[in-house]
């Protein structure tokens, strides 16, 4: 209380606010720039889908073979892998329908090392197939052949419902003999090398797509399925006929957007910050997943940390002492991000965060730093927001309607999106994800088998 009261007999000199307020003022994006964000990226959902323009299009609007959401129906149980960051599950979902549908799990979570990440694909799978054995060994279920999901957060050029070529690794991944290559192929191939389990791999999912089917399952007009968290994307249902390299012309399927790569064409520079180029230039992936490196929780401590160097370097904050936390990288994760920006949290707390990151911090320094993470991630928050407004618009256009009442299930609380304000004809409604990776590989599972059925293929 009493730093307070010194901050406020002694005010911060005009010339170093103004200091503070230029630094953020970049972050910050007028209307008229959000309009623009939302043109551009609606004219690369169009270029993804056209035959000519999808092999350059920065968003990659990768077909899934997902054709319907689930309707209530599905029932069974399946087995979901979850591969998505550092940490892989495994899952038993038992689906069951009657009086009130209900969906029960059973999931063990394995760490994946990063020599692992980043050594061999043989090394990843066989890593990957471990823990899959263990868990059948936790379940006593080695015997069991049940149909299996494997939510694969990662881009991917599906050409059916179980195939699945890595299109690049994305969140720090970079093992080798991968990217090109058939996800499925690489997990059958490592369960043959243990030989001691047999699966039925039935379906290759995204982690957007289990989203939006968990949460279609709840709300039958979900049909879009966001991620706002360590990464970024988005899927939603598009009309068949204007995915112009897959064929067929009648119904819906549902497009991966992969949205983190908007303005990899050099398309969005004039909003990029310098501290953005300086997190893309150090990343594993310079150049690559640009709207995402403004987006997602990932990459927003960063930018943070960068900016925070910088005013500390003109004596700003930290009485001008870099300390060697704040050179480390990934200090601010995504959770001290949302607390520190949060207006419930009180600058106290924050002063206690920035303690426990070893920064010692006077209560200018943490009003500062609250500054800083909220300008940071709320400029990601409307450039998600006029994301969101360009694939709404879209659905309401494909749909021929003067208005359009839509839910968009999310995974991920980082962001506070207002898509309404650039897309007026549209009603949005988001709903919070309940384990999409989970659930949602195991109701894509049970509706890919019935489509199989339905056509009378065998699966």
């Amino acid at each position: 209380r009493n730093m307070f009261f010194l901050s406020m007999r002694n005010p911060m000199p005009t010339s170093q606010r103004k200091e503070i307020d230029d630094t953020l003022a970049a972050f910050a994006l007028s209307p008229t720039q959000l309009q623009e964000v939302k043109a551009k990226m609606h004219m690369e959902l169009e270029r993804g889908l056209k035959k000519d323009s999808h092999p350059t299009a920065s968003v990659k609007m990768l077909p899934t073979y997902v054709y319907r959401t689930p309707d209530g129906t599905e029932r069974g149980k399946y087995l979901a892998l979850d591969l998505g960051g550092t940490n892989f599950r495994v899952l038993v979902v038992k689906i069951r329908t009657g009086m009130r549908n209900s969906v029960r799990m059973y999931n063990k979570i394995y760490a994946i090392p990063l020599e692992i990440m980043q050594g061999t694909g043989e090394e990843l799978f066989d890593h990957i197939v471990q823990c899959i054995s263990d868990f059948l060994d936790y379940m006593g279920m080695k015997n069991t052949r049940l149909p299996l999901g494997f939510t694969f957060s990662f881009p991917c050029n599906q050409t059916g419902i179980d195939k699945g070529d890595l299109v690049c690794w994305t969140k720090g991944f970079k093992a080798t003999e991968c990217e090109g290559y058939d996800v499925v192929d690489m997990l059958r191939e490592a369960i043959k090398r243990r030989n001691e389990f047999d699966l039925d791999i039935v379906a290759i999912v995204n982690d957007t797509v289990g989203t939006m089917m968990t949460c279609a399952y709840e709300d039958p007009k979900c049909q879009i399925g966001l991620i706002a968290g360590t990464g970024s994307n988005v899927c939603y249902m598009e009309e068949m006929k204007n995915i112009e390299f897959v064929e067929g012309d009648e119904g819906q399927m549902c497009v991966n957007t992969e949205w983190g790569g908007f303005g990899e064409n050099d398309n969005i520079e004039d909003i990029r910050t310098r501290y953005d180029r300086e997190v893309d230039g150090g990343s594993l992936n310079p150049g690559k997943q640009r709207f995402e490196k403004m987006t997602s929780g990932m990459y927003l401590g960063e930018i943070v940390r960068q900016i925070l160097i910088d005013l500390t370097k003109h004596g700003l904050l930290f009485r001008g002492r870099i300390t060697e936390r704040l050179k480390t990288k990934g200090i601010f994760e995504t959770k001290f991000l949302s607390q520190i920006e949060s207006d419930r949290l009180a600058l106290l707390q924050v002063r206690s965060i920035l303690q426990s990151l070893g920064l010692d911090s006077t209560c200018d320094d943490s009003i500062i730093v609250k500054e800083v993470c909220g300008a940071v991630s709320h400029r990601a928050a409307q450039i998600c927001g006029a994301g969101m407004a360009a694939v709404v618009d879209k659905i309401r256009e494909n749909r021929g309607l003067d208005n359009l009442e839509i839910t968009v299930g999310v995974d991920g609380t980082l962001y506070k999106l207002h898509p309404q304000e650039l897309a007026p004809n549209c009603k949005v409604d988001f709903i919070l994800s309940e384990d999409g990776s989970g659930k949602g590989a195991a109701l894509i599972t049970a509706v890919a088998q019935q489509h199989h059925i339905e056509k009378q293929e065998p699966h």
